[in-house]
């Protein structure tokens, strides 16, 4: 193995570790962006089915905001773990 061969191989391998960390944080990044908006999604849904229990009056004041901090709070990848 020449020279040149050993600095081929050794750039592959650099290129090739820093995509590798470069997608990893990118797949982070990107779970935390989910994770935000699913939050956000269950909280509108919260709010969505206060409404309607409002609407339908099945809902007391003491049931305001309830539905929404429930399931504003609660995350799936939560519901994931075991």
């Amino acid at each position: 193995m020449t020279i040149f061969g050993a600095l081929n191989l050794s750039a592959i391998a650099g290129s090739t570790y820093y995509l590798r960390s470069h997608l990893i944080y990118n797949l982070e990044e990107s779970e935390a962006r989910s994770d935000e908006i699913e939050g956000t999604l269950r909280g509108h849904i919260g709010l969505i089915e206060e409404s309607l229990d409002r609407l339908e009056g099945k809902a007391t004041e003491a049931d305001r905001g309830k539905k929404m901090a429930e399931y504003y709070g609660k995350r799936g990848r939560d519901d994931r773990k075991t």
